[in-house]
């Protein structure tokens, strides 16, 4: 693992090296107790156990999926921008994203030498929420790349909001591979209520060379907070 750049409490970065013997997890673990913050994305994915493997310019393989793909979101945004899109006037965010995943699947399926379809879970179950969101095999080399698609309006793109998660669970877990990881960005116009989408640019990001934060949190549920012995009082009936 990389070098975490940033550590409160006076917690050594070198000490949290999983050379030095320390798991995945009791890496995760400590900088949570230690109030660490940022901290390269391979640390994020070496609690699956797997590598992420940074796109590689001088790779043939990598060069050819990416020029694919590059393709294939051309395509992609062409289509979802026409006047006659399924997408035009749909509302919620979460539904044009699962456009972009299957209109992207589709395409990049169509082209000779690569497979793409949605990545199982650990207990071989198809999840279309959580990180990633499409699996990408080149055949010949039987190299693997996960792509997320993300949507972004126009103006947004240096916001310090959340854009990205990735929750490391055993039985939800779509990170199954040692993979290169690109996150692809579409960008749109803002969009007016009840408007139509337009989408005017898109980015692909290689994700080894993303640095995330984590948060630590204690957290419950309304059934946690509200048990019957914990109430003190309540509004008359």
């Amino acid at each position: 693992m990389g070098t975490i750049r940033k550590c409160a409490a006076g917690i050594s970065a070198s000490s949290y090296s999983t050379s030095a013997g320390r798991s995945a997890h009791s890496l995760v673990y400590s900088m949570k107790i230690n109030n660490c913050a940022a901290f390269p994305q391979q640390g994020y994915f070496d609690t699956t156990g797997k590598k992420i493997l940074p796109f590689d310019t001088h790779n043939a393989v990598d060069q050819r999926v990416a020029k694919a793909i590059s393709a294939a979101c051309d395509d992609a945004m062409k289509r979802l921008n026409a006047s006659g899109s399924a997408i035009r006037q749909v509302d919620r965010s979460n539904e044009v994203s699962s456009r972009f995943e299957d209109t992207l699947r589709e395409l990049l399926n169509s082209i000779s030498g690569l497979r793409c379809d949605f990545p199982l879970t650990a207990e071989g179950k198809v999840q279309r929420s959580g990180y990633p969101d499409l699996r990408i095999i080149d055949l010949e080399s039987k190299r693997v790349f996960y792509l997320d698609p993300k949507l972004y309006a126009t103006g947004s793109r240096d916001s310090s909001f959340r854009a990205f998660y990735f929750e490391p669970r055993k039985g939800t877990n779509k990170v199954r591979d040692d993979a290169v990881h690109f996150l692809v960005g579409f960008q749109h116009e803002t969009r007016p209520k009840n408007g139509v989408w337009k989408f005017t640019r898109w980015d692909l990001v290689d994700l080894s060379r993303f640095t995330v934060t984590l948060k630590a949190e204690f957290q419950g549920s309304n059934r946690d907070m509200y048990r019957p012995e914990a109430i003190v009082a309540s509004s008359a009936k």
